[in-house]
């Protein structure tokens, strides 16, 4: 198996070598590529250490069976036909290919056998925000459909990339030592500060990510599901969390929902609230799952439900479900 990484030298490049060397992903070959600014760096992986090659239209992905590309949707576009042309399966995590009719969007507990079916040799990963909620919305969807969804997102400072989990880190120092706070990564300082806006406006005043939830979901599930999200950048460091009211088309009690919770793929049931016990982003970050917590009935609504997710977004949000897509496309010997 010969696999390749593009964008390497970014965070979710970076997880993905980890997520990788986790898993035990059966790699015979590895190639990293970058931008000019990354080339020649070297990482380690699995005792080996390699070196940045820089991403070019040329014969590169010859062989290459995988590959896993987290370069931002403008390389994804621009390099797509280069690093398929051979036969690769490129898994991409851009935003670039999302909504394609012709690429399948794919969160393996939810829709696996979608990434089976590739007509340009593409498969798209979700957005962070919408994997980890889709997730937890296929065990509820499994008891009854899912009319509605209102989400409020909490993201953290890794959702906008390394640089910007270091911004928040140096804003933290600069008001601590009373020095002017420095701000590049975000449209204002993130440190004792919510933000509320993630990506930028649409016509309708939702953002592009609050869309994105929006549309990803219903390709996902398959579904007429309806989501109205609103999405807040907040001073966590890593893993995204989000608050959820789902309208289903019976009532679900409490404890069916948490008994679908505690039986779903991917999910961990973390709600004990008499206990203080739920899913917090500072003690979750570099986990697998999906956990979930707070779980109650809607007050408003007879048909609803409401509850508490954290994931981790580079993990699950981004490169773990990639590889997940590999796995399965492994296990059911769509692949070598």
């Amino acid at each position: 198996m010969k696999v390749a990484i593009v964008g390497a030298s970014g965070a979710v490049g970076q997880e993905f070598l980890r997520v990788l060397e986790e898993r035990n992903f059966p790699v015979d070959e590895l190639v990293l590529f970058g931008s000019p600014r990354s080339a020649g760096t070297k990482y380690t992986f699995c005792g080996k250490e390699y070196e940045v090659k820089l991403l070019q239209h040329n014969d590169d992905f010859k062989g290459v069976d995988i590959a896993f590309t987290s370069a931002g949707a403008g390389t994804s576009k621009e390099y797509a036909e280069t690093i398929t042309k051979y036969g690769a399966v490129m898994i991409d995590n851009s935003s670039a290919f999302r909504m394609d009719s012709d690429v399948p969007l794919v969160v393996p507990e939810v829709n696996a056998a979608d990434a089976l079916e590739r007509p340009r040799g593409i498969i798209a990963n979700p957005n962070c925000t919408t994997i980890q909620m889709v997730v937890a919305l296929k065990a509820i969807e499994n008891l009854s459909h899912i009319k509605r969804v209102h989400v409020a997102t909490y993201q953290a400072a890794s959702g906008a990339g390394a640089a910007a989990m270091q911004e928040l880190h140096e804003q933290y120092r600069q008001v601590l030592a009373g020095e002017p706070v420095k701000v590049e990564k975000f449209a204002y300082q993130l440190a004792y500060n919510l933000i509320p806006q993630i990506d930028v406006f649409t016509d309708n005043g939702y953002t592009k990510e609050e869309m994105k939830m929006f549309n990803e979901t219903r390709k996902i599930m398959h579904s007429d599901i309806k989501t109205s999200a609103t999405c807040v950048r907040v001073p966590a460091l890593r893993s995204h969390s989000e608050s959820i009211w789902v309208e289903t088309e019976r009532p679900i009690s409490v404890e069916e929902a948490r008994e679908a919770f505690a039986k779903g793929e991917g999910l961990v049931l973390m709600d004990e609230p008499e206990n203080k016990v739920y899913p917090m982003p500072l003690f979750l970050a570099g986990k697998d799952p999906v956990y979930v917590g707070r779980i109650r009935k809607d007050l408003t609504d007879e048909n609803g439900l409401t509850f508490w997710i954290v994931g981790d977004q580079i993990k699950k949000g981004a490169a773990l479900n990639a590889v997940q897509i590999a796995e399965y496309l492994i296990k059911v010997g769509n692949i070598k």
